[in-house]
């Protein structure tokens, strides 16, 4: 049974967590006017938030205090010192997290608090303004997507759409995908073959990038998008070895042997595929809209970018998720929720998040804010109306809430490197990552009760 309301987590809740966090060195946890809110004020109180620099710079910290009346206490984003709080009974009043990995998370561990109280009071953020993708923050005891709402993502994007650079196809005579109609994964896989460009044995151009935000919601995408689901339908084990899910892990599998884009056994020595699609040297990448805030800054390379929907599998329903939806939560135990309250009204729907709307660097979470996106230039235009044929595409592909996203990353890529460089048969892999990471998800379980 969960813990009773009110009294703080046992460490043992969170031992599957430290120690994914221990395993993979790092949490990999690695966007119209409105009006201002006549509710729950907190002023003159002081709000402690657990979020990255990127999250809450110091400008913002003051422009917080300054609108709100409120102290902001700004901490560092760490896994181990959360676990901390959490379980001494002092958390943060706010605190940064993934919906599509954290909300089920921690929601299942009772340590979130349901916010559907303040959302129906609230004159800012109007539950009929909450854009569908704010579902990945609801957990009802059993399904992501459903029941309370514990967060709200600040901004999101479609993470399985890729960009692609038409100098890149016109240089290597490789015809445009569809910016309206899904390509399918091996036309995908196809095109990357004939785009990647290599020199003495070295990869100097990858042909294209596909390893999603984390493997945990790349595969539970990839195996939805083949029809299938990844979990059981209690979400106590993975299933590798159903044909969705092998179909999904054949052709990651494929991407990583073929070495036509970075991998666990290919890194990019960029870290992230940014720089590497500013420098000309990814020709495809999936990440989603937001990346067009890093895109638009170059205006030859936004002129040369176009954004493509999410790709499909033969014979498979269009799925088009989000894998992030980064935003924010409340602890149970917070002794300044109203005072948070007021803070995560104002992050998600006032100042900050018509700038973030703005910037191109994400879709708003609220719909109202729509309008906002970047569309004075052409190739914003074109981008957006890309997007928004894309949004029609969208659902919640929910993961278990026995395992973290940082547990499942290390394990698969663990497990799986062999695979990666050809010395290992797909279902000898689908055996083994069944076996490490079902006695995770077993650990988890039991830990939540």
């Amino acid at each position: 049974m969960p813990a009773r309301a009110g009294a703080p987590p046992s460490r043992r809740r969170f031992l599957a967590l430290s120690a994914a966090g221990a395993a993979t060195g790092a949490a990999a946890l690695n966007g119209c006017a409105l009006p201002v809110s006549t509710g729950v004020s907190g002023a003159g109180e002081t709000v402690t938030v657990m979020a990255k620099a990127d999250d809450l710079g110091p400008d913002l910290v003051k422009q917080a205090e300054r609108d709100t009346g409120i102290a902001i206490q700004r901490v560092d984003y760490d896994i181990t010192k959360l676990i901390a709080m959490l379980t001494s009974g002092s958390p943060p009043d706010l605190v940064r997290g993934v919906g599509a990995v954290d909300a089920a998370f921690y929601a299942a561990r009772d340590v979130m608090q349901e916010l559907d109280s303040y959302f129906a009071a609230s004159s800012v953020l109007r539950p009929d303004d909450l854009d569908p993708v704010n579902d990945l923050w609801r957990y009802d005891g059993r399904v992501q997507g459903k029941g309370p709402r514990y967060g709200m993502a600040k901004d999101f994007s479609q993470d399985s759409m890729f960009w692609f650079n038409t100098a890149a196809f016109d240089r290597q005579g490789v015809a445009y995908p569809s910016e309206t109609e899904p390509v399918t994964f091996d036309a995908w896989l196809d095109n990357a073959r004939h785009l990647a460009r290599r020199s003495h044995g070295q990869t100097t151009v990858f042909g294209g990038s596909y390893n999603g935000l984390v493997k945990l919601t790349l595969m539970a995408t990839m195996t939805a998008s083949a029809g299938g689901s990844l979990f059981a339908d209690d979400f106590s084990k993975v299933d590798f070895t159903t044909p969705e899910a092998r179909k999904a892990l054949t052709w990651y599998l494929d991407y990583c042997r073929l070495k036509v884009g970075p991998s666990p056994v290919l890194p990019d020595p960029n870290g992230w595929d940014g720089p590497t699609y500013q420098a000309g040297r990814l020709a495809m990448s999936n990440n989603g809209y937001w990346m067009g805030g890093m895109i638009g800054t170059d205006r030859k390379l936004a002129e040369a970018s176009r954004l493509a929907p999410a790709p499909v599998f033969a014979g498979g329903p269009r799925i088009s998720a989000c894998q992030g939806g980064t935003g924010m939560w409340m602890p149970r135990k917070s002794r300044n929720k109203d005072a948070a309250w007021r803070v995560f009204e104002w992050f998600f729907g006032e100042a900050p998040a018509r700038a973030r709307a703005a910037s191109g660097w994400g879709i708003p979470s609220l719909k109202s804010l729509r309008p906002l996106m970047p569309h004075q230039e052409e190739f914003q235009r074109r981008t957006l109306s890309a997007q928004r044929n894309e949004l029609k595409h969208f659902s919640v592909v929910a993961v278990s809430p026995y395992i973290s996203g940082d547990a499942f990353e290390s394990l698969f890529n663990q497990t799986a490197t062999p695979a990666m460089k050809g010395e290992m048969s797909v279902d000898r892999l689908a055996g083994r990552l069944n076996s490490v990471i079902n006695e995770q998800i077993a650990r988890g379980k039991e830990q939540v009760g």
